[in-house]
């Protein structure tokens, strides 16, 4: 395997007559790429940059200050994966008022069928790997005319916030690695228009360090041939048209609507609300809390950091006010999140600064020796 993986970075290698930017857009792929050292291996023309694929990370401030006020209604039980337990609101977190973590939405469903007296709201956060599964729930939730069973919905799609990165001329990628989970339900299609009408190209990849670095190579290929497509990197998951099943109970339940991305703001048609026959699932409908505007932490930059215009350590509050251990932003609570990757496997992006650094200082120390040395001859 580490015979593969070194000929393929031979093969990236090749291609070094130009700056090339790509962004991993899925959280799992920032992690994978951080632990396994890709960075550190690739070319110094070739950047990888983090975007924003961590479903914790893009979740309002509003959204989090809201699940914790109804948190404190009588009679309320918050369900939530563990991910969201610990992300700071604007005071606080869930984690002060105890939460019931579950793995699946159909256990915050059976939660609410053992408790009749109390009102369950399922904390409904993630992409289209997750919001299938809650739509299956509530229609599960519809059949058995459970009455006491309610989500939060924060639901983001991933094209939407692509094309609101190819269309940002401060970000400059000229590839995408794209999301293995959310390609498993949505397919390759929904992609390409990043090829055709912005000339930015896309590989869907697997999570292992062999399948990020076939789909960096076919990226580089891509772009040093300007030849711009969506491949598939993840054939044994992920097909063209993707998961119909799932996209045709996704689509009954739901629709798209206008969202707000933390720290980016909002965009265009990629969230979804539940469609009419099922708002009385909406907690936000049911219950009515008072909820301040939320204002982000002073310093902390998530929000660049999420669009690949910074890293983790540019941010002042990285690694020393904001650790795993007291997170102040969104990017170093989250398991997926850049800030906690950087922070649990190393900064190669600064290592290899520091580096190119000492080889410059060394070149310059070397020409100055030679200039000394051709005067005193």
């Amino acid at each position: 395997m580490e015979n593969i993986a070194r000929k393929i970075i031979d093969e990236i290698t090749r291609f070094n007559n130009v700056d090339i930017n790509l962004m991993e857009v899925c959280g799992t792929h920032t992690m994978a790429i951080a632990k396994a050292g890709l960075r550190g291996l690739m070319p110094e023309n070739i950047r990888l940059l983090s975007g924003p694929g961590c479903p914790v990370c893009v979740t309002p401030q509003e959204t989090i200050d809201y699940a914790i006020a109804l948190a404190q209604l009588r009679g309320v039980i918050i369900t939530t994966f563990g991910d969201m337990v610990r992300v700071p609101g604007s005071a606080s977190s869930l984690e002060m008022f105890s939460p019931k973590i579950v793995y699946s939405p159909l256990d915050a469903l059976q939660i609410a069928q053992a408790n009749p007296q109390e009102n369950v709201i399922f904390i409904g956060v993630g992409f289209e790997t997750t919001s299938p599964t809650v739509a299956a729930t509530i229609l599960s939730a519809e059949k058995n005319a459970v009455k006491n069973f309610y989500i939060l919905p924060a639901f983001k799609c991933i094209p939407p916030a692509l094309e609101f990165i190819a269309q940002n001329p401060q970000i400059n990628v000229q590839g995408f690695i794209l999301p293995g989970h959310v390609s498993t339900i949505i397919g390759s299609q929904p992609y390409e228009f990043l090829a055709t009408k912005y000339h930015i190209s896309g590989c869907i990849t697997g999570f292992e360090p062999i399948d990020i670095l076939g789909g960096i190579f076919s990226l580089v290929k891509q772009i040093a041939q300007k030849d711009a497509r969506i491949d598939i990197g993840y054939r044994r998951v992920v097909s063209p048209e993707g998961n119909k099943k799932a996209q045709e109970i996704l689509r009954e339940v739901f629709e798209p609507c206008d969202a707000l991305w933390r720290g980016i703001g909002m965009i265009l048609q990629s969230g979804l609300a539940l469609r009419p026959r099922y708002r009385k699932y909406d907690a936000s409908r049911k219950f009515e809390v008072e909820v301040a505007k939320a204002r982000e932490p002073a310093g902390c930059i998530c929000g660049k950091v999420l669009l690949g215009l910074n890293i983790p350590p540019d941010c002042v509050l990285f690694g020393k006010a904001c650790t795993p251990l007291s997170p102040i932003g969104p990017c170093m609570v989250s398991s997926e999140g850049s800030c906690a990757a950087y922070y649990k496997y190393g900064n190669y992006h600064l290592r290899r600064q520091k580096k190119a650094g000492r080889r410059q200082k060394k070149a310059e120390r070397r020409q100055k020796k030679q200039k000394i040395d051709r005067e005193k001859w």
